[in-house]
């Protein structure tokens, strides 16, 4: 299993293999003809209100990974990306700024095992 991230606005290319778009929101600015995501996937994505709550404020990190954990533990998404994950490369894709904080990189966390829901 070989997981990857990647922006929205990045190039695709070969080696990302199956590419799934992770956000709850279409991403801004991309049209869904030229967008070249293999899945939509946006039950996998934080709920609108953790979303909101979170705005993407590097303080508040921790609290958000904490809460998104609680959001996966019963979404019947997070199994359908698992088996995705194991079927061979996947890229999850995001629309986020930040890269070092969101979703994307707490599911692939959870897809490696280096972050557990329980």
């Amino acid at each position: 299993m070989n997981v990857k991230l990647k922006r929205a606005y990045e190039a695709p290319n070969e080696a990302d293999g199956q590419r799934i778009l992770v956000d709850r929101l279409w991403p801004r600015g991309v049209a869904k003809a030229k967008a070249r995501f293999d899945l939509w996937l946006k039950e996998v994505a934080p709920s609108t209100e953790l979303r909101k709550w979170f705005g993407h404020e590097p303080e508040k990190w921790p609290e958000f990974k904490q809460r998104y954990c609680d959001e996966l533990k019963n979404n019947p998404a997070l199994a359908q990306l698992q088996q995705l994950a194991r079927q061979g490369n996947i890229t999850l894709i995001y629309a986020a700024k930040d890269q070092a904080n969101n979703e994307a990189v707490v599911l692939k966390e959870i897809l490696e095992g280096r972050l557990t829901l329980g």
